[in-house]
């Protein structure tokens, strides 16, 4: 059955759409999945932020906040954008203009503040010789990497729904991201996307590939069980002194 499919939407929509939008999508999730599950057996210890707090905080300590919910924000706003129908927003009573209102506004705030946070920790880790000398090899490749990601999304967002006359990207690239997960991908939909958008998502899907192999994987650490543990009770230890003398009398 998968693979009739597979020969039928490569002769309706050719190799290459199906190529770039069916196959490298899928290998990139499959390496996904199995390099988190690789990685939890083998390298459990490794499975960590590496914070670089203590080398510096300084420009940590406004970077970190600054991407971190920004990163939070952009999520929910592609949540929302790319598994959530236009039928539903609909049905909510949000119409289309409102909608791109709302996405743009709110997308630009989050994405400004994901960008300038992005910025400080590339530029804090470059800067800061006992930083830089704490960067590997997986660094090198997650840090350009999830640039390329924002910036592509942010150069689609203002080219497009800015600049431009508007793009309803939820006709197409939503269409294709549900229907990847969905088991019944649509590379056509895809394939009619503008240049940024495809190349935004083609990061995209790299960047899920890369996930396991860097210091994101501490997403999924999520410290729950800071909400229900006992609270730490730290006493000062009295001088010697004292305590003799409490003793001796």
């Amino acid at each position: 059955m998968a693979l009739s499919r597979t020969l039928d939407l490569a002769a309706a929509h050719g190799a290459p759409d199906l190529l770039l939008w069916v196959v490298v999508p899928y290998l990139c999730l499959a390496v996904c999945l199995g390099g988190h599950l690789w990685r939890y057996r083998h390298d459990q210890f490794g499975w960590t932020s590496r914070t670089s707090q203590l080398l510096e905080h300084r420009w940590l300590r406004w970077a970190g906040p600054l991407f971190h919910l920004g990163a939070f924000a952009v999520i929910g706003g592609h949540v929302v954008g790319l598994l959530v129908p236009a039928a539903w927003t609909a049905a909510a009573g949000i119409d289309e203009e409102t909608y791109h209102l709302l996405s743009v506004g709110l997308g630009a705030l989050a994405g400004g503040a994901m960008v300038l946070g992005l910025g400080m920790l590339c530029a804090r880790r470059l800067l800061t010789p006992r930083v830089r000398r704490t960067t590997d090899t997986s660094d090198r490749v997650l840090f350009p990497l999830l640039s390329l990601v924002v910036v592509l999304g942010l150069t689609a967002t203002a080219a497009h729904n800015v600049a431009g006359g508007g793009y309803d990207y939820r006709s197409t690239v939503s269409v294709w991201f549900r229907g990847l997960f969905g088991l019944q991908p649509h590379p056509e939909a895809m394939a009619g996307a503008p240049l940024l958008f495809q190349l935004h998502a083609l990061t995209a899907v790299l960047l899920f590939a890369a996930w396991p192999f860097t210091r994101l994987v501490h997403v999924w650490s999520v410290p729950l069980g800071y909400l229900t543990r006992p609270y730490l009770v730290y006493r000062r230890r009295a001088p010697r002194r004292e305590a003799r003398r409490s003793t001796s009398v």
